[in-house]
């Protein structure tokens, strides 16, 4: 074998085994982003605000080291496990800043791409119906946060709609935005229905106090 033939190849193969080493490594920290991710927002179901935002600062740093390591490799990056864990970053801190009333933050603020970012706000979409359940659940069903959350779900899904491109440019996000319109569509119907049954409820108790 010529000489020169077998230092490209162990070059080749120096490179390959470096490159298999950082998958490897992303992999991995994906899996555990997500798994932050999905803590962070367990707790903010909760109402557990310091264990949120104790999760939401692992996630941010474990999506810099998943960012860094994959850094020399943009295949890597740009693959479905590593952006995936990032839209998971996008969906908890969007939800934390939509309940908790603070600023949205911005594409530039979770460091992700164009794409990434609406894929993960549609998913924080849908994850406020929950809320909006949770909170029309109670005995003393807060309405009004309800619509709060109502309306925050309608202006993301009016601003997905907008962004008609092939799916091969958004990461498939006309399939999320069509499920965040289904989504937004049930919970409007459920905070409909608890509001005429407060009204009802309320002229049942003024027409009782007449009576009386």
């Amino acid at each position: 074998m010529p000489s020169d033939l077998s230092v490209i190849s162990e070059g080749i193969r120096a490179a390959l085994v470096s490159k298999n080493a950082a998958r490897d490594e992303a992999v991995n920290r994906s899996r555990e982003l997500i798994r932050h991710c999905s803590e962070a927002i367990r707790a903010i179901h909760r109402r557990e605000w310091d264990r949120a935002e104790e999760k939401l600062k692992l996630a941010k740093t474990g999506a810099s080291e998943l960012r860094a390591g994959v850094l020399p490799y943009p295949d890597l990056y740009h693959t479905g496990y590593t952006q995936d864990a990032l839209k998971e970053v996008v969906e908890a801190f969007c939800t934390e800043a939509i309940v908790r009333e603070r600023a949205l933050p911005t594409v530039e603020e979770l460091a992700v791409e164009p794409a990434t970012y609406l894929n993960g706000l549609a998913e924080a979409a849908t994850e406020l119906r929950r809320f909006i359940l949770d909170t029309l659940r109670r005995e003393d069903a807060n309405t009004v946060e309800a619509e709060r959350l109502l309306e925050w779900m309608d202006d993301i899904y009016d601003q997905l709609v907008t962004f008609d491109f092939p799916d091969a440019i958004t990461g498939g996000l006309r399939r999320q935005t069509d499920i965040v319109r289904g989504v937004l569509e049930r919970t409007r119907g459920d905070l409909t229905t608890t509001i005429q049954q407060q009204r009802l409820q309320s002229a049942l108790r003024r027409a009782e106090s007449l009576a009386k």
